[in-house]
């Protein structure tokens, strides 16, 4: 009996890796999070499993399923959204099953700032313009943000910004990127990156608030800044440049 923390991707059920599917397909046990995690992801399920949405459920409820599999060998597929690494919740999980002795393994999964980053087609980093991405995320009641990593000053560095859950902190997350970015810094919305309902929205950062009804982006929103989101802005890497030598290949000679 194992628990498997599969991560699901960000929404389409294509975006699974081929071993979280694998998994999936023969479960006993199948919980996933329904408010984040798309119903179409449980195609891959083809073992006629128990399937719990556990939405509804606090940590010890969850925790009794694992106990219940545990007493009939069952192994859990076990799915949260995106990357399990990433705001996944599992490191309370993985400890009671420490406790428990319950054997588990992670699964990693495509992250929805990455899925964010392919649908607006552009490279999250670029030579000369940000070589670092950073990944944050606004307050919450459940999981608040140390005041060191407060956003005005992770904004100092210029590096492009993948800010999670920004839909409800709108305004006041511009107001903070202002202090550090120019008004014309590109912005871009995501919104249920993947899904069928997926949106985005373009910008820049002065002007997002008067081109968007902040209230239609409230749930589900990557909110991404920087340079490297404007296309005009062209800075190329060396690594296929005709005459660059590296370890695999040797400059083209000159004619």
């Amino acid at each position: 009996m194992k628990v498997y923390f599969i991560g699901a991707g960000p929404g389409a059920a294509d975006l699974i890796t081929i071993r979280g599917a694998e998994i999936l397909s023969r479960a006993q046990l199948v919980m996933y999070a329904g408010s984040l995690v798309s119903e179409a992801m449980l195609t891959h399920c083809r073992a006629n499993p128990q399937v719990v949405n556990t939405a509804t459920l606090n940590l010890g409820e969850q925790v009794e399923y694992y106990l219940q599999a545990k007493e009939k060998n069952w192994d859990v597929a076990r799915l949260h959204s995106g990357d399990p690494s990433i705001y996944g919740a599992t490191a309370e999980q993985m400890r009671r099953l420490r406790e428990l002795e319950i054997g588990y393994e992670v699964v990693p999964g495509v992250p929805s700032f990455v899925a964010s980053a392919a649908v607006l087609e552009t490279e999250l980093t670029k030579p000369n313009i940000s070589q670092t991405i950073i990944i944050t995320r606004t307050s919450g009641r459940a999981s608040p943000v140390p005041a060191k990593e407060n956003l005005r000053s992770l904004a100092a560095h210029h590096a492009t910004l993948c800010i999670f859950l920004s839909g409800a902190n709108l305004p006041e997350v511009i107001e903070e990127l202002l202090v550090h970015y120019s008004k014309d810094t590109p912005v871009a919305l995501v919104q249920r990156a993947s899904w069928p309902e997926e949106r985005i929205h373009r910008g820049r950062l002065g002007e997002l608030l008067g081109e968007i009804e902040p209230k239609s982006w409230v749930l589900t929103t990557m909110l991404l800044v920087g340079q490297t989101l404007d296309e005009s802005v062209v800075s190329e890497s060396r690594l296929y440049a005709a005459d660059y030598t590296h370890r695999f290949r040797r400059a083209a000679e000159k004619s």
